[in-house]
């Protein structure tokens, strides 16, 4: 799928997003990105650790 994708389509791609989007509202959709992320995988972590408190209730 990703294979015959090069630099020249990347930049056209990009291109497209910074005229659909303007070059200002890139870098905030990048952070607010980025933040999604960051709560996903603290959540996933917050999520282990309480599996992990659990576990350990049970056999003791």
């Amino acid at each position: 799928m990703f294979e015959d994708l090069s630099i020249g389509k990347l930049l056209v791609i990009f291109l497209v997003i910074v005229v659909l989007f303007g070059s200002k509202k890139i870098p905030d959709l990048a952070q607010g990105l980025g933040k999604g992320i960051r709560e996903f995988k603290k959540a996933l972590r917050d999520n282990d650790e309480d599996d992990k408190n659990s576990s350990d209730s049970t056999k003791g």
